[in-house]
This record gives C-alpha cells, sequence and structure tokens, in this order.
C-alpha cells in the first residue's frame, strides 16, 4: 500500500517544485497554467495523459481554452504520496 506523506514532508517535497501548492485541506497539490492558445494547452495535456496511462497514475485536471489546472492526489492513501510528487517533478520536465 501507497503510505501517505505528513504534512512537513509535503512542504518539504513540493518547495523544489516552482509553481505547486498544497490544496484542498491539505489533501492534494496544485499547479496552474497559462498557455498561449488551446492547441499549446492540450499538446501539454496529452504528453502528461500519456505519462499518466504508463504510471496508471492519474490527475484531476481543468481546461478551458489556455489555462489548465492539475490537481495529484493518492486515492490508495487518502492524501497526498511520493507518487504524487514524483509525478509533479515529471510534469516539471515537460
Amino acid at each position: 500500500m501507497v503510505e501517505k506523506l505528513a504534512e512537513n514532508e509535503i512542504f518539504s517535497l513540493i518547495s523544489s517544485l516552482e509553481g505547486w501548492k498544497l490544496v484542498g485541506n491539505g489533501q492534494m497539490i496544485e499547479k496552474n497554467w497559462v498557455f498561449k492558445d488551446f492547441s499549446e494547452a492540450f499538446s501539454f495535456m496529452t504528453r502528461v495523459a500519456l505519462l499518466a496511462e504508463k504510471n496508471n497514475h492519474h490527475p484531476e485536471w481543468s481546461n478551458v481554452y489556455n489555462y489548465l489546472t492539475i490537481q495529484l492526489r493518492t486515492h490508495d492513501c487518502g492524501g497526498i504520496s511520493q507518487r504524487d510528487i514524483d509525478f509533479a517533478k515529471a510534469i516539471e520536465s515537460f
């Protein structure tokens, strides 16, 4: 089973991730992006979707035109796990 990270661990780990913040009463991490247009946003989402499928770890997200919000949490542990931090780091590599 995947272990839920303690709040102090989460703050320490996300401090190295630009733009990610703790939301949802500490139950998920979130980042917002603004792209040039819808095509650029959708292209980014496609890359993230392929990564999510590969890792069997899927984000919660919202897209309106060029604006994208991604939220990560691990449902199996009821909060944020190392899988979310690793996935956020992978997203940042795009």
